[in-house]
Formats: C-alpha cells, structure tokens, sequence
C-alpha cells in the first residue's frame, strides 16, 4: 500500500472507504469490532493522502489502516476490557502504541475486541457477545486478541495491534493462519497498566509487515518506566534474515 502511494496508483481516502465499506459488509457477522471511527478514519485518511501529494508521508504507516485493540487507550475510543462493567467512555489520552501510530500517519479504523478483562483465551463477552473465525465461522479466532486477528485475516484492516500476557497474540495469530509477535517486555512501550509480562505487539500478515509495524511502535515513549532503550534495530530488514543459527527455547 505504502508503495502505491508513493507512485499515486491508490490514495490512502480510496483505500480507507473500501476498508470501511468491508467493515460495515462483514463485522457484523464476525464481531471483530466493537467500535469503528468513520470520521477519525476519514480525516487521518484525507491528510495522509495531503502528505503523499506533496511526496512527504509523516512515516512509515502513513495512510495504512490499523485497528487497535480494546486494551489500549485511543483518544477519541472506548476501551471497556470487553466488560459491561466498565463504561464505553472515550479515552482523552493515547497509549504510547496508538500516539506511536497516530504519529506515522497511520489510519485508525477501530477497536477491536477481547474476552472480559482478558480472563479467558477465547474472545467472547457478555456485552458484545462472540468473535468468530473468518476461516470458519463455527470456530473462534482464540484471544485475547482475537477481535484484531479476526478483522486481520477478514481484510478489514492492513495491521492489528494486540496484547500478549500469556500467548494473547500469539493463539489468536496461530488460529487464523497469520504472523503475531509478543515482543520482549519493555521493548514496546506499554502505558498505563504495566506488568511483569503483558506486552503490546503486531499482528500482520508477514513477519516483514510486522517488522514494519515494530519499527514504529517500538520507538521512545517515556511514560513506560520498563521501556528499553532504543536499540535502532531495523526490524522490517530482520525479518528477512535467514534463521539458520538460531536457537529456539522451550519450556516443558
């Protein structure tokens, strides 16, 4: 998509109307989103496509529509944790994930859903009901960030941005056959709610999709006070080394 801008072959409003049109055709059977933002969408989409015209994009992700997982704050977007409990009030903040996207460009099409507050591994609530499995709709999508891969793997967004506590993007990108990355503690940074072990990472369809997401959302934030230095690891070019020499830890 980013190369397509570049040669002005598609523009980030053009992409981000159909994305919405796939939204309004096809979420309402998966229940991948439990909040869509049309005009948030539409203005971020319209001032990406002002940036390309002038071969001046604001970053890597600019014009790409994203969708964002309910565990994280986005101005303008609830966060319930997939609880009644909790009311669909808009956050007056961004995470540090959503302000690092928001700054590339990125289109922010949504919030996608969880389990309540993350208790189980698949993405199923009381108050928006079930996510399923665009493979097969019979199936679940695991969780609990299964609202982002679900709306991943049903093109009804380019990246998902999940959670990983104990395998929260990784069995959801297993079940519906793409890339999830649980990045290193710290290495993302995560604000407000730290934890010894819960991180904020990619989903995508390639590892070098991923890699391009990471090269964003990995940058300085600050209010993490885990945040890891900056590493200036360039983690789109990673993704293309070879894995020959690497070693794989397990735990029985």
């Amino acid at each position: 998509l980013a190369e397509a801008y570049r040669r002005r072959t598609l523009s980030p409003a053009e992409v981000t109307e159909r994305m919405l049109a796939r939204i309004a055709a096809i979420n309402p059977t998966i229940k991948a989103y439990y909040q869509v933002d049309e005009d948030g969408a539409r203005a971020a989409a319209k001032a990406a496509e002002a940036r390309w015209a002038k071969a001046a994009p604001a970053g890597p992700l600019d014009g790409i529509p994203v969708s964002i997982k309910d565990h994280l704050q986005t101005k303008g977007l609830a966060n319930p944790r997939g609880s009644f409990l909790n009311a669909l009030t808009a956050a007056d903040f961004d995470a540090p994930v959503a302000a690092r996207l928001r700054e590339s460009g990125a289109v922010i099409l949504g919030k996608t859903t969880m389990p309540e507050l993350s208790v189980i591994p698949v993405t199923t609530s009381v108050v928006f009901g079930a996510t399923l499995n665009p493979w097969d709709l019979s199936r679940s999508p695991g969780g609990s960030s299964g609202g982002a891969a679900a709306a991943l793997a049903a093109g009804l967004c380019t990246l998902a941005v999940g959670t990983d506590g104990g395998g929260s993007i990784r069995l959801p990108a297993a079940f519906t056959g793409l890339f999830g990355l649980k990045p290193t503690l710290g290495r993302v940074p995560y604000w407000p709610g730290q934890t010894d072990r819960t991180v904020a990472g990619p989903i995508a369809r390639t590892a070098a999709d991923a890699g391009l997401m990471m090269n964003v959302i990995a940058r300085p934030d600050g209010r993490d006070w885990q945040e890891l230095p900056r590493d200036d690891t360039d983690y789109r070019a990673a993704a293309s080394r070879p894995v020959k020499g690497l070693r794989i830890g397990y735990s029985r």
